[in-house]
């Protein structure tokens, strides 16, 4: 018998990924008849540890601000769970 916590583990990261597809999906909609400038950018965490990449300064800035708040979590949970 499996573990009520694997199985709720298991829907939410289909949950998750169905939910990234949807809003993938949507932004491509509402940006096929739009014929401006489209910016954007990315934040890639491997660890506490992150790497950005971005099509202006404006959205690196965000991301910038993104990863380090990141970092502060990560680490925080690093040094919480370091005493168990």
């Amino acid at each position: 018998m499996q573990s009520p916590l694997i199985i709720l583990g298991l829907t939410l990261i289909i949950i998750g990924f169905l939910i990234s597809f949807l809003a993938v999906l949507i932004m491509f909609i509402r940006a096929y008849p739009f014929k401006g400038k489209t910016r954007g950018g990315g934040l890639l965490m491997i660890g506490p540890i992150p790497i950005i990449f971005g099509t202006d300064k404006e959205s690196v800035k965000i991301l910038i601000l993104l990863a380090l708040a990141l970092m502060v979590l990560a680490i925080i949970v690093i040094f919480l769970t370091a005493g168990t």
